[in-house]
């Protein structure tokens, strides 16, 4: 890859461009970034409503389309209400005068930074993309498109199955029937945003293995060598976010180990085309 970055301008000459240059370059693409963010989070202030009674409040509610499912899926199977939620025992609190207030700024950033991920993403590629070469350029194209996409399936599996299986279970434990749970309504937030954006990040994880093979830090060898260590952390961080049955735990972790499978899938596509490119270049 190569190290300097260009500046390409439209008669197709290159030209390199000084410190100061990337600089500005950079704090334009922040600013876009930055302005994409603040509109979103003006779409989620200005129906805050519906995105905290619906969408961050929904995996609270006994119909959240996570548990409904579940139930149909119980039934279907002939396990009866096996599966079935009774009732959420959960009782959120705020004790700060203010914190509701500044929570709907809170609130209202990670939406509008979650609907302006992509153009988010974009404008880093658009710094970025000048230090590679043409042809590093071809075989990434499309990279905004799968980032975006996997981002936004991380961010569902971390709201429809992760979430909801967090909050059940967190809000139905006690050491002792005489210990009521009483929530914060910030650490409520803070659990969801963060379960929510981490499996996002999560799922960042085949474009990461792709990059990282290309560099040639990860190979197909290691990640199947570490896999058993990958499944029985996995299978743990399932069995925890999940109530005590079989299907929920297999439910939960059946995507991430798909992801790890895919990422050997990837890291062995990536070194069988780096073999074949020495082979060219020597033979």
């Amino acid at each position: 890859m190569a190290l300097n970055f260009l500046n390409r301008n439209n008669s197709g000459s290159n030209a390199e461009m000084s410190f100061i240059d990337h600089i500005e370059a950079l704090r334009g693409h922040l600013f876009r970034a930055l302005l994409a963010v603040l509109i979103g989070s003006v779409i989620a202030y200005w129906k805050m409503d519906f995105f905290f009674d619906q969408i961050i409040m929904g995996p609270a509610h006994k119909e959240f389309i996570t548990y409904r499912w579940l139930c149909e899926t119980s039934h279907a199977l002939h396990m009866g209400n096996a599966m079935c939620l009774e009732d959420i025992n959960i009782k959120l609190i705020s004790t700060e005068m203010s914190s509701q207030f500044l929570m709907s700024f809170t609130i209202a950033f990670v939406i509008g930074f979650v609907l302006a991920f992509p153009y988010i993403f974009w404008e880093f590629w658009r710094f970025v993309k000048p230090a590679l070469t043409e042809k590093e350029v071809s075989k990434t194209r499309g990279v905004v498109f799968w980032v975006s996409l996997l981002f936004f399936l991380g961010i569902a599996f971390g709201y429809y199955l992760m979430a909801p299986y967090s909050v059940n279970f967190f809000a139905a434990y006690t050491l002792s029937p005489l210990i009521q749970n009483t929530f914060m309504i910030s650490d409520y937030i803070d659990n969801i945003v963060s379960l929510v954006l981490g499996c996002g990040i999560v799922f960042q994880l085949p474009l990461v293995v792709y990059f990282l093979a290309k560099v040639g830090i990860v190979t197909p060898s290691f990640l199947r060598t570490y896999r058993k260590y990958a499944v029985v952390v996995i299978l743990l961080i399932a069995a925890v976010i999940t109530p005590p049955d079989i299907v929920s735990m297999t439910i939960a972790s059946l995507p991430l180990l798909f992801l790890y499978e895919v990422s050997i899938w990837i890291a062995a596509r990536v070194i069988k085309e780096k073999k074949k490119k020495d082979a060219e270049e020597w033979g």
